[in-house]
């Protein structure tokens, strides 16, 4: 098999919609994750299905990955669903940083290299921020924080950055996704629909989002473009606060937007992760404006809409 695809985290909100996508047009898809079998039955029309153990390089990784046109890494623990116990911290450092190493290494052993890598990261790179006032506009060059996500974003990234200099690399710094099958859009809609919606902790840290459509398709424009390289941020050109995050969201479901999640309540859930849940960062896309990306979705109002609409 040649010119095709890896996907690691195929099954989760971006990786499908990516795999779904690439499928219908025709391309050759290899999924690996936990579950071939479940897998499978998510995305029926792949080319094939391998094991993903993120502790352990597996045999046939390096089989599937000879001749590929790209590896997609979008596999990783979810960070801020549940409690944020010493064990779950652990598990999200590993299934990024040891996950990466070890594909890394698959590639390297693979006897024709993949034509590009792209590998997840995220904004936490740059640590977070209690309000947007507190920092200024954050693009590709900006320093890295020195909290545990900047951490993970950062032993991430070098992970993926042992990748052969034959390999093109992308590192996807990604805000948060926007869409109505997972994420912080989908755990808002339902305390909305019962009119008990409203900013999450004071509502004064940014939100740099994207819609899923403009996630999905910059890293596919990542596969084909040779000059996408490096790290690129896949937010949206209008960072906002979370208190406008959710007046437009309110005002999409005619709904009110009166009733804070208190920090308090977020610690009960998550404990130290309710520090993460209420901070955020103001980033902004200066590689995606300086290779004349063009958003399908800019606006926030609209993005919800869109998504709501047609329930994505």
């Amino acid at each position: 098999m040649e010119g095709h695809v890896v996907i690691t985290g195929a099954t989760g909100v971006i990786g499908s919609e990516l795999a779904h996508q690439l499928i219908a047009e025709g391309e050759k898809v290899v999924v690996f994750s936990r579950s071939p079998k479940s897998a499978s039955s998510k995305t029926p029309d792949a080319a094939a299905y391998a094991a993903w153990n993120y502790s352990s390089a597996e045999g046939e990784w390096t089989e599937y990955i000879s001749g590929a046109k790209a590896v997609v890494h979008l596999a990783g623990k979810p960070l801020l669903e549940g409690r944020w116990t010493e064990e779950h911290k652990v598990e999200s450092y590993n299934s990024r940083v040891v996950g990466t190493k070890n594909l890394v290494k698959a590639i390297q052993d693979a006897e024709k290299k993949p034509g590009v890598f792209i590998s997840a990261s995220a904004i936490g790179y740059y640590g977070a921020f209690k309000q947007c006032s507190d920092t200024d506009e954050l693009d590709e060059k900006a320093a890295a924080g020195d909290d545990f996500l900047a951490k993970i974003c950062i032993d991430w990234e070098k992970a993926a950055g042992g990748v052969s200099d034959e390999v093109r690399l992308v590192l996807l710094r990604t805000g948060i996704v926007l869409s109505t099958r997972g994420g912080m859009l989908q755990q808002m809609l339902l305390p909305f629909n019962l009119f008990l919606g409203g900013p999450v902790g004071s509502g004064n840290q940014c939100i740099s989002w994207i819609h899923i459509d403009d996630e999905v398709a910059v890293i596919r424009k990542a596969i084909e473009d040779p000059s996408y390289k490096g790290p690129i941020n896949l937010v949206s050109p209008r960072p906002v606060s979370m208190k406008e995050f959710a007046e437009n969201l309110g005002a999409i479901l005619s709904r009110p937007s009166l009733v804070p999640v208190p920090k308090f309540a977020l610690q009960i859930l998550m404990g130290e992760g309710s520090e993460y849940a209420t901070k955020g960062q103001k980033v902004i896309p200066t590689f995606l404006n300086d290779h004349s990306y063009r958003f399908a979705h800019p606006s926030l109002r609209e993005a919800l809409g869109d998504l709501v609409e047609h329930n994505k």
